[in-house]
């Protein structure tokens, strides 16, 4: 089986796992990424990695940070060349980059399979409804990353076959847990420093906890400057820590400092929380989680940790205030995190992600035999 995976976000050393993982799985994988990728106010170089089992290729793209809009230079070009089954673009539909791929595919007598987390019910202007609506026809399959996500597929027309699973896993070689708790109730939070995200929410929660506390705060974007200025009017800017963004292969080390990781996200007229991948990682850290009700992120916790209703302060300060005292509850939700974070290994992924592949094969299969 010859597949070529098209990931942008492979841009981190630790997402690339899962290919390594297909690959060990039979397939014959290349791997397309560009060399760097810019977000929330930063740009994320292609970080070293040993890439064992497939074929890793690194092709520019125009319009570097446009979410909508970038392509990736040559694509085409190669798709042509190598001739493989599949293309796998994870990439939503209505994106100018999808739309590209999956026209290469046609051309080249390849099956298209793209990737959504899209988990909102929008109709988008042109060309962007145009790309979507040219994807729905000319793909083989989609990957949705949430019930959600495929209940929003299949409201806006798809027909198609459909999996639902995350993009991607956790590597649980890297992400285990830690021997000893931080000496003090450290609250944690990684991701991009945007008003979405709500840490504003999770400053204001812990400038009313009691006793020895701090925060550590992981991050970049528009909103660090605001969230500093924001401490110091809490007056707890003394125990708030800003660190800038980590490669990927150090955001375990970040986590084993933490006594809890929250992801405080609030939902938006266009955007609710998709994931949560962090979480995840914390789980495998053995570290206690708490989230918001935003979107997928009680999916994710499950039982493993701590949910509160998004946008209430109040509760979330009960939650940590729970956490500070109770060193029973935090040894429990470690624990459950744990055995969580399995479902979720990189392994798991790859071997749902083939089996996705296997079916689309099969079924061009059985119609040319009809």
């Amino acid at each position: 089986m010859q597949v070529l995976l098209i990931s942008k976000a492979c841009v981190a050393a630790a997402y690339r796992r899962k290919a390594e993982e297909v690959a060990r799985l039979g397939v014959e994988l290349t791997l397309v990424v560009p060399p760097s990728w810019r977000t929330a106010g930063a740009t994320q170089h292609l970080e070293p990695s040993s890439d064992q089992g497939y074929r890793l290729v690194v092709l520019p793209i125009a319009l570097n940070g446009h979410f909508h809009l970038y392509w990736f230079r040559g694509l085409s070009a190669l798709v042509l060349r190598l001739r493989p089954e599949i293309v796998h673009v994870e990439e939503e539909p209505y994106n100018f980059a999808t739309f590209l791929a999956v026209g290469a595919a046609r051309r080249a007598g390849a099956k298209a399979l793209f990737f959504t987390w899209q988990n909102i019910h929008r109709h988008y202007p042109p060309p962007f409804a145009l790309f979507e609506r040219y994807c729905y026809r000319g793909s083989a399959g989609a990957i949705a990353g949430s019930q959600d996500a495929l209940a929003v597929l299949r409201a806006k027309g798809y027909r198609g076959p459909a999996w639902v699973l995350p993009q991607f896993g956790v590597d649980l070689s890297l992400f285990a847990p830690r021997e000893l708790e931080p000496a003090c109730f450290t609250i944690g939070y990684v991701g991009r420093l945007v008003p979405e995200k709500g840490v504003h929410l999770l400053l204001q929660a812990a400038a009313g906890l009691p006793g020895q506390w701090k925060v550590l705060v992981v991050g970049a974007g528009p909103e660090r400057g605001r969230l500093a200025a924001l401490a110091e009017r809490l007056h707890i800017a003394g125990r708030v820590s800003f660190e800038p963004p980590v490669r990927s292969a150090e955001v375990a080390q970040v986590l084993h400092r933490m006594s809890c990781l929250v992801l405080p996200s609030v939902t938006r007229q266009n955007w609710r929380e998709q994931f949560g991948r962090v979480l995840v990682e914390a789980m495998a850290c053995g570290v206690p989680v708490v989230g918001s009700s935003s979107g997928e992120i009680p999916n994710v916790i499950g039982e493993a940790g701590l949910v509160f209703p998004e946008g209430d302060v109040g509760a979330l300060r009960a939650m940590l205030a729970a956490l500070q005292t109770d060193a029973q509850l935090r040894v429990r939700l470690a624990q459950a995190g744990v055995a969580r974070a399995q479902l979720f290994a990189h392994e798991r992924i790859a071997r749902e992600t083939v089996h996705a592949y296997e079916a689309l094969l099969d079924t061009g299969r059985s119609l040319a035999n009809a």
